[in-house]
């Protein structure tokens, strides 16, 4: 499902402008790229903050309507005030159906609960990675690669090269020889901790044995010496 904003161009521009238009409840912005001009634009702030909650907001093509004329479009960026729950400014990219795009997708981690490492270790999941740069042509965008951790042991990790890409995909950086890890799992300190001592405990007895065993026979050497 494509995911529409709707916008309104902006003639007024300026700091004095745009903080005007925060004040209105408008976030200003623009919309660059492709053929056309850079555009500006303005946005209502409440549909927009909502808009940028959602996860497939950031990794999909949006389309994008200014005053009745769509066009497809990324989110390239965004301004947030530093404590306020305000949008301060948005850039938009028109997209080239021909071309292919780079874009950030988020990485969607499954079977961590039955991975080997975790149900059988007591590991905990180390997510090196939580989004992914890849490449292709817009109608091959993700909006998410899933990454199975089913057979993960502990101490094994994933990397770039073992994902499962869906067709059309490529990943920049293993093009560049660049395999980085994905996910690993870790075993806690108190786990380990846990793990040597029962290893020890069960060491224990069997030393005894062995000791007491050896004091047996001494007592009996004395014995048949005094007879």
């Amino acid at each position: 499902m494509q995911i529409e904003i709707s916008a309104k161009k902006r003639t007024l521009q300026g700091k004095g402008a745009s903080r005007r238009l925060r004040g209105s409840g408008t976030v200003p912005g623009i919309i660059y790229g492709g053929e056309g001009p850079a555009q500006p634009i303005e946005l209502d702030h409440n549909n927009l903050y909502h808009k940028l909650k959602l996860e497939a907001f950031h990794a999909s093509i949006l389309s994008m309507d200014v005053e009745g004329q769509k066009e497809p479009v990324l989110l390239r960026d965004v301004q947030m005030h530093p404590f306020k729950l305000q949008v301060l400014h948005i850039d938009f990219q028109r997209v080239d159906r021909r071309k292919k795009i780079h874009m950030k997708v988020p990485l969607h981690f499954i079977n961590a609960d039955i991975a080997p490492g975790v149900k059988l270790s007591g590991g905990i999941v180390s997510h090196v990675l939580t989004e992914l740069d890849v490449s292709c042509l817009p109608k091959d965008l993700p909006e998410f690669i899933s990454v199975d951790l089913v057979d993960l042991a502990a101490g094994n990790t994933v990397h770039l090269s073992n994902l499962q890409l869906p067709p059309g995909v490529e990943i920049p950086s293993l093009a560049k020889g660049d395999d980085l890890p994905v996910a690993t799992i870790i075993i806690p300190r108190a786990v380990a901790a846990e793990e040597a001592a029962a290893v020890a405990a069960a060491e224990v007895p069997t030393t005894v044995q062995k000791k007491e065993g050896t004091v047996k026979e001494g007592e009996k050497k004395d014995a048949g010496k005094k007879k």
